[in-house]
């Protein structure tokens, strides 16, 4: 706080009694004397006005209560990278202060920071520092030249989360003089970024992760500064109100992550702008707006050329209500996890089970849902329980037990991408298997169940019939008073009639009999 100003004091950030603002005017307003500052607030719930005072407009915001005056002495400008690193681990007097550090979290990536109470053993002075976290420190540019360079030339990770920079210069000028930078969070700074790429491109020749979430800036703003991240592979710009404008040719080709939660991406048109992106593996759309996904170079059962290494998808909280969009993502060659959560397609608990079924029947290499793991028994059991489930929609379209007559419609293919791979993998429903079942509710029915114990020739082999909702716990209890052996001895598995010779464990307890895809006149094996 000083009565002094900078030169360049508009477009400064600042921080006033703990709320951050931008200065956007600097002069007197009548008939009030002496010096004032118009500032826009990052809250606007903070402010009192638009910038005008008596029918004067002395600044614009873009909130008609973003903006205040204030007294210049009332407004904190900032300090120097190196004072901040200094102030906050006690260099001036000696102490080393462990207990300001806090993890970091990189989109989806948890760091810990190193502090000095354990760094201290290994290390001594700040040019052996190699991670600083100066979250909400008032860091507002680079200082001294040389002096970042010269104090602690050795750091690879900094967080300066919601800080005062202003300008993505001073960015530049921190950066020139950490060369073995890896990992930069600028989080929660609106800064005004360069529309033409930096004269001083080189600043960041080793930077892998860049964090950029609520920093206002552009999607052009980004491939003008993606321009000096010539070995980048994680992109996070979370909540920026970005939409993508233009393919990013030549620029960002080694990113394997990009986070662009809560911007709104409302058609899938912008998606196809970032699909050529050879390496990008991890792709988080959440709260984008999102309803639909199509990739129209591939038509059924083929894969499509877009997005060619994508591997992990995110589309969580968004509008998607159609089983095409799911169809459509089997077109992804690489993908094997997806979370798509709290979407018009997958809510109510009450179907929650069948849902997730349908999804894994859909997607034949999917391997993780939601963060669960798809288990090759859950998998099996999805696919037959959706073979069955569609069964009789299968043969009023045109299907057939006989391949010489299976001649399904065109709609029904187009609803239905894998089912005839799933007729090939498990057989053609057949006429027992086609009852009527609601799309979100698979009724229980009776299994006429064998029961054989492997291990004990003298047992009698068994049959019961067990309704398909039972779940391995109570089968298990149910053995356990037929066999006289502790429920916690046994172990369950079944032999399917349709793929004799395989044994499928029942690991789960808490799975039913129909989870299993356990069918009349398979054989319960018991073990103990």
């Amino acid at each position: 706080m000083s009565d002094s100003l900078p030169l360049d004091v508009i477009g400064r950030r600042v921080e006033i009694n703990g709320e951050h603002a931008t200065v956007r005017f600097s002069g007197t307003v009548p008939p009030v004397e002496g010096l004032w500052l118009g500032v826009e607030w990052d809250n606007p719930e903070r402010g009192r006005h638009d910038g005008s005072h008596h029918g004067t407009v002395y600044f614009e915001c873009r909130h008609p209560t973003g903006g205040s005056f204030v007294r210049p002495n009332k407004v904190n400008f900032g300090v120097d990278f190196i004072t901040a690193v200094k102030n906050l681990y006690g260099v001036e007097d000696g102490s080393w202060d462990d207990s300001k550090q806090d993890p970091v979290t990189f989109g989806a990536k948890r760091v810990e920071t190193v502090g000095f109470d354990s760094l201290v053993k290994q290390q001594s002075q700040l040019n052996k520092l190699h991670k600083v976290t100066l979250r909400n420190c008032a860091v507002s540019c680079a200082g001294e030249p040389g002096a970042i360079a010269s104090l602690c030339p050795n750091i690879r990770e900094v967080d300066l989360l919601k800080n005062l920079l202003s300008s993505w210069d001073e960015v530049i000028q921190i950066a020139e003089e950490l060369e073995h930078l890896e990992m930069l969070n600028l989080s929660g700074n609106r800064m005004k970024f360069p529309s033409l790429p930096p004269s001083r491109a080189g600043a960041f020749p080793m930077l892998k992760v860049m964090v950029l979430n609520r920093t206002g800036v552009t999607w052009a703003e980004v491939l003008c500064c993606g321009q000096g991240w010539p070995v980048l592979e994680e992109l996070y710009l979370a909540e920026n109100g970005l939409c993508i404008s233009e393919r990013p040719a030549a620029v960002l080709q080694t990113l394997r992550v990009l986070d662009l939660t809560s911007n709104p991406i409302v058609d899938e048109k912008q998606l196809f702008l970032i699909a050529d992106l050879p390496r990008l593996e991890q792709l988080n759309l959440s709260d984008t707006g999102i309803s639909s996904i199509h990739f129209p170079d591939a038509g059924i059962g083929c894969r499509t050329s877009l997005f060619p290494a994508l591997e992990y998808l995110v589309l969580n909280d968004n509008r998607i209500a159609h089983w095409s969009s799911i169809n459509e993502l089997d077109k992804l060659p690489s993908l094997h996890s997806l979370s798509c959560l709290r979407n018009p397609l997958t809510e109510g608990a009450s179907e929650a089970q069948t849902t997730r079924q349908y999804i894994i029947a859909k997607i034949g290499q999917l391997r993780t849902l939601n963060r669960c793991e798809v288990f090759p028994e859950e998998r099996r059991g999805a696919e037959l329980d959706y073979r069955k489930a569609f069964g009789r929609e299968w043969r009023a379209a045109g299907g057939h037990q006989d391949p010489g007559l299976d001649m399904p419609s065109a709609d029904f293919l187009a609803a239905h991408p894998r089912f005839q791979l799933l007729c090939r993998k498990y057989g053609p429903p057949e006429d027992g298997e086609l009852r009527t079942l609601q799309p979100s509710v698979l009724k229980n029915q009776l299994l006429t169940l064998k029961i054989k114990c492997p291990n004990q020739d003298e047992q009698k082999v068994l049959e019961r019939q067990l309704p398909d909702s039972m779940t391995v716990q109570k089968v298990k209890g149910l053995l356990s008073r037929l066999l006289k052996v502790p429920v916690s001895e046994l172990l369950l598995s079944y032999e399917s009639l349709k793929m004799p010779g395989r044994e499928i464990e029942l690991e789960s307890d808490l799975q039913s009999l129909q989870f299993y895809s356990v069918e009349n006149g398979d054989c319960l094996l018991v073990r103990w």
